[in-house]
């Protein structure tokens, strides 16, 4: 294994990270986005605010996209198991 395989399997991993929390932070950056709108609109400074609207929307973009990431993540580790013989040469 030399290390241009190293950087290529440590770069699919982070490609694979950043696509399996993008949803997550998205749907969290639109709704903080709008939570702010509306607070910049109506002047309503509470903390709570901001925080619980975005945990109600992050929890249902995951449990929405839970097949979609499992699906994934099975996908690149058997990827990752059978290329394990081509490492060892």
């Amino acid at each position: 294994m030399n290390p241009d395989m190293v950087v290529h399997y440590g770069v699919d991993a982070l490609k694979m990270v950043l696509l399996l929390s993008m949803p997550m932070l998205l749907v969290a950056l639109v709704v903080g986005v709008l939570i702010s709108l509306f607070q910049a609109v109506t002047q309503i400074q509470e903390m709570t605010l901001t925080f619980v609207p975005k945990i109600i929307a992050v929890f249902l973009v995951l449990v929405l996209a839970a097949g979609w990431m499992i699906e994934k993540m099975v996908s690149y580790t058997q990827h990752i198991f059978n290329s394990i013989p081509s490492l060892l040469n």
